[in-house]
């Protein structure tokens, strides 16, 4: 009787945990957010990241319920968005921001204002189309080409970039290749393409968005894309690697950042908000327009791919003697 007992509570005790397994198995729903979100964008208004960052906003508001509205934090190369973005330690504030306008603070920067633990992704949303350009004048119309006329006039020809990123990984392939180029420094993205359509500087390398103007115009030409794909819509545009110059490979990262503190699930539930979003036509027609393609990436993705951005830049920095700022 006992053994009888002991097997029907058994039974009991199973058929109890059965009727109850959905529940446990089922993500508790994350009451977030509460309040207003605020998108802090390191860079200006009318930039193809403050357009995306935007019309992200309006669909997440009408997703979430909340207002998500966006606060304009350019300056230091993306320093100002951090530390305000930080100094908030707010699970409501998000970082909405270019990988690459941090990545290369600990080799540029004597100290470092920030502690870059403070940033936990939360999703990878796009890749901002980077390109190489000269200017129609200067009759060059490959990298090879460019290259040449490089090591055939060293230290006359000037170039400039959008980024440290980008500064560290053409100075890092010139240094390697013997090449004598001066990189021309300038406060913000725009003068640098007007120079470059005028003939003052020789090459430049930015965001397809910030040089359409000037190419547009006629004043500018593309040579190669440092993209490791090309988009549909410069699809008659070779990447860096297929030039045969795979050292110059990096794609323009653009994702969401969260506070350390933030949950976990809270940034699983943003991320795939952002991916449910991120299906709207008028979305991926706004972004094509200013230079940027959909690639959407949880947090794990949005680590890995900026782990190895980070590990490029290291390797780049050691090849010039940089050591990490503190």
């Amino acid at each position: 009787m006992n053994r009888l007992r002991i097997v029907l509570g058994l039974w009991t005790a199973l058929f109890c945990a059965l009727l109850l397994w959905p529940a446990f198995g089922q993500t508790p729903p994350v009451s977030w957010p509460q309040r207003t979100v605020r998108f802090i964008v390191s860079l200006g208004p009318a930039s193809g990241v403050d357009i995306s960052a935007r019309l992200f906003a309006d669909r997440l508001t009408g997703r979430w319920k909340q207002p998500v509205v966006v606060e304009n934090r350019p300056g230091g190369d993306g320093v100002v968005a951090i530390t305000a973005f930080i100094g908030a330690r707010d699970d409501h504030a998000i970082l909405y921001t270019p990988t690459s306008s941090f990545t290369a603070h600990p080799y540029q920067l004597d100290r470092m204002p920030y502690d870059s633990r403070e940033l936990s992704p939360i999703a990878r949303v796009s890749n901002t189309v980077v390109t190489l350009a000269v200017p129609v004048s200067l009759n060059v119309g490959s990298v090879g080409e460019l290259i040449a006329l490089i090591r055939k006039q060293p230290g006359k020809l000037n170039y400039a970039s959008a980024t440290g990123m980008t500064d560290l990984i053409f100075d890092g392939y010139f240094k390697s290749a013997g090449l004598s180029i001066t990189r021309v420094p300038y406060r913000e993205v725009v003068a640098p393409v007007t120079d470059l359509g005028e003939g003052r500087i020789q090459a430049y390398v930015g965001s397809y968005a910030i040089v359409q103007p000037h190419l547009q115009a006629g004043k500018v030409k593309l040579i190669a894309l440092t993209s490791s794909e090309r988009p549909s819509f410069l699809a008659q545009v070779s990447t860096v690697a297929e030039a045969g110059y795979p050292q110059l490979t990096f794609d323009g990262l653009v994702g969401l950042f969260g506070p350390r503190t933030m949950a976990a699930a809270i940034r699983d539930r943003i991320a795939a908000d952002v991916k449910a979003v991120a299906s709207d036509p008028i979305i991926i027609d706004r972004l094509t327009a200013t230079g940027q393609v959909i690639s959407l990436g949880g947090a794990a993705e949005f680590a890995a791919s900026l782990e190895a951005q980070r590990e490029k830049l290291a390797a780049i920095a050691k090849q010039l003697g940089l050591k990490p700022a503190q």
